[in-house]
């Protein structure tokens, strides 16, 4: 999927270049000019009406999970900023207090602008639905609908893009890490504990040298064995027992990464609404492509 078409507000880009090409046709005053534009404002739009409609179909599909209970794996999550008022970020221009901003800066010549500068922030989010807490890697998400600004000063045009600190939507790649979900090596971390006690050959003496040899024999060794695999077991149901962190991320499938601060429903509709409207567009294209294949002028077509 083409890059510029990822995310519905990149629709009204979209848009855009279908305006372009139809003065393009207008101004060019020529049926093969004509047919070409139709052809490529027809393709576009179905790579866009695909985008929305891909979209729109996993949010629909994917029910929004609670935090506490929700699986490892794809998942939909909504809730509400879990971050202190001090640790929001501030946007750079605008100064508001935000989780997550994203930058443009451009700069006039002669033949339009052109951009010199951008940044988009990466610092961790924090969101709780009242049943638990989850971070989130803003790392390659689509961020859908963020407030936008635009400031021009002299020769100079700055385009701030932002994520407000309430309501927050995420579909990605939910894990936990830590808690029940922990990754352990019984042997590898008894093999690691046994090595540290025979670096302190004196206490490892006072311990297990029953008879009092200033040696560790066979039957010795076993006991110390058997006493630092009982030492492990216990830390790793302490650590098992401890709460897990839930962390949403990309995931590693190439999925929808989705990030914003509308609603499940919201979303739904706004895919739904860009989608109606590529589609539209298709219809128009081709149907403006046949017309003028067929042998149209352009003084026939507007009499």
């Amino acid at each position: 999927m083409l890059q510029f078409l990822r995310g519905h507000d990149n629709d009204a880009i979209t848009s855009v270049g279908h305006l372009t090409l139809l003065l393009m046709a207008v101004y060019a005053h020529n049926q093969r000019v004509w047919i070409g534009c139709c052809c490529v404002i027809g393709l576009i739009s179905l790579w866009a009406w695909v985008a929305n409609y891909q979209r729109c179909r996993v949010i629909s599909d994917t029910p929004t999970s609670r935090i506490a209970s929700a699986a490892q794996g794809y998942v939909e999550l909504y809730g509400h900023t879990a971050m202190a008022y001090t640790n929001l970020l501030i946007s750079p221009y605008s100064h508001t207090r935000c989780i997550w901003y994203r930058y443009r800066v451009y700069e006039k010549e002669d033949k339009g602008w052109r951009q010199v500068s951008n940044h988009t922030s990466d610092s961790m989010i924090e969101i709780s639905d009242g049943t638990g807490s989850c971070v989130i890697d803003p790392d390659h998400a689509e961020v859908i609908a963020p407030n936008r600004r635009v400031v021009s000063q002299g020769s100079f045009k700055y385009v701030e893009e932002l994520l407000r600190s309430d309501a927050v939507y995420v579909l990605g790649e939910f894990a936990t890490i830590g808690g029940a979900n922990t990754m352990l090596d019984l042997n590898a971390d008894v093999a690691v504990l046994l090595t540290s006690w025979k670096e302190n050959k004196h206490s490892l003496l006072q311990r297990f040298d029953l008879n009092d040899n200033g040696e560790i024999d066979l039957q010795e060794w076993e006991l110390a064995r058997r006493a630092a695999m009982r030492e492990v077991e216990k830390e790793h149901r302490e650590i098992r027992a401890a709460d897990g962190i839930h962390v949403m991320r990309a995931p590693k499938n190439g999925r929808p990464f989705l990030l914003s601060n509308l609603s499940p429903q919201k979303l739904r509709n706004t895919y739904r609404c860009w989608g109606a409207v590529h589609l539209t567009v298709l219809f128009l294209a081709v149907a403006g492509a046949l017309w003028f294949w067929q042998g149209h002028t352009l003084v026939e077509l507007f009499t």
